[in-house]
């Protein structure tokens, strides 16, 4: 897995569909930020799929389907060695997502 201990800006790249207009990014400070920004996406996606819940829950199992509908969907993640920032993919996500969720569990 990828060190997720320091603070590495990151860029999460979003597609929803085939429309160019579906296309957006979020910025973060870190990759854990933006772990949790993966998981706040299909949060909102549930949310928006079911506007009468008051709450939800979900598995891992459900956030990697989300994960995987999504049109597209990677990480750039700046390395500082060499000033330039690094292409990650959804399978590189889905890892490094539930590591963070287990982490998160255990503390």
């Amino acid at each position: 897995m990828a060190d997720r201990g320091g603070k590495k800006h990151t860029l999460l790249l979003v597609q929803f569909d085939d429309s160019k207009e579906a296309r957006t990014y979020v910025d973060y400070a870190s990759v854990p930020e933006a772990l949790d920004g993966v998981c706040q996406l299909y949060e909102q996606s549930l949310k928006a799929s079911n506007p009468g819940l008051r709450s939800t829950t979900y598995d891992v199992t459900d956030l990697f389907s989300f994960i995987d509908s999504v049109g597209d969907l990677s990480c750039l993640v700046f390395n500082s060695r060499t000033n330039a920032y690094v292409p990650h993919n959804k399978e590189w996500i889905k890892a490094n997502v539930f590591d963070h969720l287990k982490a998160q569990v255990q503390q």
